[in-house]
């Protein structure tokens, strides 16, 4: 993996010239007014924009902003159409797809499955603002307004869904939410050092196809690059022999009798220093050019104690 550059160590993008905005703009009237003609980066969130440090796509958006980007924001779109999201236009890098601070099934339901009435993270407490699996679904219609446009998820629900992961709602295990969107790129965790990255590559020219050497991110491949080293764990270990537990307050001779040996001779300690040689049990791999492979999606779907297992090892 490439060294990461500090986070404000990048050179700015060209149209910082147009300064901070006031608020991220969430309309063309807006935009006009901020004298915008497109947005670098359109941010699609299930939550209401609160330009706030508790909001978390507002921390992103004016992260992007102090990196000269031109960041819009469309906040709890109309899901059933395209039209909601071509509102601002055709962004010039990605859309930014997030449910919000919360996961939408989560933020929809409560655990016993019942529609909630209301939303935190909307005006007014006003639920049903946001769909089921709003990533997934906001995913489609990014896609299906601007196909060619690249799609950034992230946030809690992009984060836990990232892998083949248990869904409460439905009781099934349910496959890469990657998959599912037919995102480009899933950023996951607090993202900000990789959104960044992801900006400024793509304002390069860079294509996300290549981009796949950015930590806290994931991506679908088909192989591996070369020279990287694959640790198997698509399999359970096998335990070996276990000994019985020896029963403390048994003496030596009762020990030894019972595991059919003899009791252990006392003998002098050898007198001076003595060196330890510590063998490695493996020969020791680059953690940066190196990948575990974990069960597939059909396997771990259908055997509980195998989805025990991968979600251990990640």
């Amino acid at each position: 993996m490439p060294t990461v550059p500090p986070l404000f160590s990048y050179p700015k993008y060209w149209a910082e010239c147009f300064g901070t905005a006031p608020f991220l703009p969430t309309s063309r009237e807006e935009m006009d007014a901020l004298g915008w003609d497109s947005c670098d980066v359109i941010i699609i969130t299930g939550d209401a924009y609160v330009d706030h440090p508790s909001f978390g796509m507002a921390i992103i958006g004016r992260l992007l902003e102090a990196q000269g980007f031109r960041v819009g924001i469309i906040d709890q779109p109309d899901w059933r159409s395209k039209d909601a999201f071509m509102a601002l236009g055709r962004p010039n890098l990605f859309f930014g797809v997030a449910a919000g601070n919360m996961d939408s099934m989560i933020n929809r339901y409560t655990a016993d499955k019942r529609m909630r009435s209301d939303d935190a993270y909307s005006p007014d407490d006003e639920g049903g603002r946001r769909p089921d699996r709003a990533v997934i679904v906001y995913s489609q219609r990014c896609r299906e307004a601007w196909k060619d446009v690249p799609i950034v998820l992230g946030s809690i629900e992009a984060s836990l869904r990232r892998i083949a992961h248990y869904d409460y709602w439905s009781d099934e295990v349910r496959r890469s939410v990657l998959v599912d969107s037919q995102a480009d790129i899933l950023l996951y965790g607090n993202a900000e050092r990789a959104v960044v990255e992801v900006a400024h590559r793509l304002a390069r020219g860079q294509s996300l196809a290549g981009v796949t050497d950015i930590r806290g991110t994931a991506v679908l491949r088909d192989d591996l690059p070369v020279g990287w080293t694959v640790i198997d764990s698509t399999r359970i270990d096998r335990p070996g022999r276990i000994d019985p537990i020896a029963n403390p307050y048994d003496s030596d001779e009762e020990l030894a009798a019972a595991s059919g040996g003899k009791c252990r001779v006392e003998v002098d300690e050898p007198s001076g220093e003595q060196v330890l040689h510590f063998v490695p049990h493996r020969e020791k791999v680059d953690r940066a050019r190196t990948a575990i492979r974990l069960p597939p999606y059909h396997k771990v779907k259908t055997d509980p104690v195998l989805y025990a297992h991968a979600s251990r090892v990640l």
